[in-house]
């Protein structure tokens, strides 16, 4: 059976238990958008957007390499962030080898500005992240920082610890075929900068934080690179992404963990 088939009929067995449970919602994950389904209740979609607009499909474009536990998780707090169901009521979700039913609740260190921070020079970030924290480098751990956008302000509130590995080359993080390049290095103290455009302008680049005037505060046993990050954040407009050598991937905005995950947990 073609695997395109196998998700037509999970997509069909969820629509049946959907309306047996009657439940408040149905979550589709990573399958095709043309068996999309026609019905009265909410629908979210996570992978590509469907091409049909409908005023019950809402569309959130997370990277499917979180995997289906954390997309549920993540969805089911997003639908009671964005009011499409309440904690405790039932939805059903599907996925292109699953089929299962959740009760809504909020089980990911998750904020609400996280979701309207999504797009997609996030998405890729973030998914490069992950791949860095289950990865590493050569098989060792790894930690980094990625800062995403109001370069301009970035790069003025930053200085070059080391040669930039970048200058005069156009590596986009949109390009597939450079995620190695970037990868490797990883390894540099300091920040990648990437700008809304996706392109990577420096590597190993040192965050000058002035922590007299810039109050932030992150969760004890964090160190340097987090309080960077949170304060990078809270001065400029970027939104950032570490990656622990424990394996853990933030997301940093105005100064606060708007997004915590562990992907080796899962």
């Amino acid at each position: 059976m073609k695997e395109s088939e196998h998700a037509r009929i999970l997509l069909k067995k969820a629509i049946e238990i959907t309306n047996v449970l009657d439940a408040k919602a149905l979550v589709i994950i990573g399958i095709p958008p043309q068996y999309q389904p026609k019905m009265e209740i909410p629908i979210l979609i996570i992978g590509k957007e469907p091409d049909k607009e409908s005023s019950n499909f809402q569309h959130l474009p997370l990277p499917l390499s979180l995997g289906s536990k954390n997309l549920v998780n993540l969805a089911s707090s997003f639908m009671i962030a964005n009011g499409i169901i309440q904690e405790g009521e039932l939805f059903v979700y599907v996925t292109p080898s699953t089929v299962g039913i959740q009760k809504a609740e909020k089980t990911v260190e998750v904020r609400d500005e996280f979701f309207s921070q999504i797009e997609h020079i996030f998405q890729e970030v973030l998914e490069l992240a992950i791949e860095l924290s289950l990865e590493g480098r050569e098989g060792k751990p790894v930690g980094t920082i990625f800062v995403i956008g109001d370069t301009r302000n970035v790069i003025r509130h930053s200085h070059q610890m080391v040669p930039n590995p970048f200058k005069g080359y156009k590596i986009n993080i949109l390009d597939r075929n450079t995620r190695e390049i970037i990868k490797e290095f990883a390894f540099l103290d300091g920040a990648f900068i990437i700008n809304k455009s996706g392109r990577v302008l420096c590597a190993g680049r040192y965050l000058d934080i002035d922590f007299k005037k810039i109050n932030v505060h992150v969760p004890s046993g964090l160190g340097g690179r987090h309080l960077a990050a949170a304060g990078i954040s809270k001065l400029t407009k970027a939104i950032v992404i570490t990656v622990s050598e424990s394996g853990i991937v933030r997301v940093f905005k105005n100064g606060k963990i708007i997004f915590e995950y562990n992907p080796r947990l899962h």
